[in-house]
């Protein structure tokens, strides 16, 4: 029980954040969900980094992990959205406009989740060597 209190919490705080940029970025993205792309690229990034590094150089608690990483980051990011904003782009004729739309935030989103991971990788290696996975 005590899990999904830090879950529950963890998402009340993701989607009141993906909410404020929603409103912040929609008005100047006109018909392409600009803003569900960068909260998600965002969230890509943050993820890779955040459970690359939380196991080494900031060893927090499983609830933490669960609140930040599960809570937070799943309902900051939404893949939902970015699925129905497809379809709509598709019915709406948009077909180059849906077809960059879901490259770029699968790509990006690949290469983001990479870079995340990468960024955490560096900032452990000089005093928490990563160990083998063999």
């Amino acid at each position: 029980m005590r899990e999904l209190i830090y879950v529950g919490a963890g998402g009340f705080l993701g989607t009141v954040l993906r909410y404020g940029v929603q409103l912040g970025l929609e008005p100047a993205s006109s018909n392409f969900p600009l803003a569900v792309l960068m909260i998600n690229l965002a969230g890509c990034f943050f993820l890779g980094w955040f459970f690359t590094i939380t196991p080494t150089k900031w060893q927090i608690s499983a609830e933490w992990r669960l609140l930040i990483g599960t809570g937070f980051t799943g309902a900051f990011t939404t893949f939902s959205t970015f699925s129905v904003d497809s379809i709509h782009l598709f019915q709406d004729g948009q077909v180059g406009l849906a077809v960059s739309y879901i490259l770029l935030s699968v790509v990006i989103g690949l290469l983001m989740s990479l870079i995340g991971i990468k960024a955490g990788e560096r900032m452990t290696s000089s005093r928490y060597p990563r160990e083998s996975k063999r």
